[in-house]
Formats: structure tokens, sequence, C-alpha cells
């Protein structure tokens, strides 16, 4: 009967079980998006767990800059038209 020539090593044994303890992860939809997403998640598409928003993602902030930027340019504008006319009235 054959009979192994070494002792096979702790780590080369051991490697046989290194992947017994993986499982499966299971995916489930968002209820906003319908995007898929790991239980218990915020979803990362369009920020919201459970039916509540909860977190601002990147498409929101781009918004809020946006409106920011107008905003900013809008207040430029009405100072600029106030300027002209102090300096129309000082002639």
């Amino acid at each position: 009967m054959p009979v192994p020539k070494r002792k096979r090593s702790r780590s080369r044994r051991d490697k046989r079980f290194a992947n017994k303890g993986l499982k499966v992860k299971m995916f489930t939809e968002c209820n906003n998006c319908q995007a898929p997403i790991a239980p218990h998640q915020v979803c990362s598409g369009c920020g919201f767990y459970k039916g509540v928003k909860v977190v601002d993602t990147k498409i929101d902030r781009a918004i809020k800059r946006g409106k920011a930027r107008q905003d900013k340019m809008a207040k430029q504008k009405e100072r600029k038209g106030k300027e002209e006319v102090t300096q129309e009235e000082a002639k």
C-alpha cells in the first residue's frame, strides 16, 4: 500500500479548508430606484434607506453647487446694476 514520503505541512493541509467559511452574499432591491444593494445598507445610487433619504448623493451635491453658483452670479449682477445707478446719479 502506498505511503506518503513526507509529512504534509500545516499550511498545505489547511489550504483545503480555507474556503469552507465563505458564503454567498444576498442582494436586495432598493425600494426607491430598484438598484441591487446589500441588505441593511444605504443605496449608493439614490441615498435612501428604508424609504427615507439618509445620504446626499453625488448628483444631489452637484445640483446644490449649481444653485449656489447661480445665486452668487445673480447677486453679482444686482451689485453691478446698483453701482451703475449710483454712478449715473453722481453725474
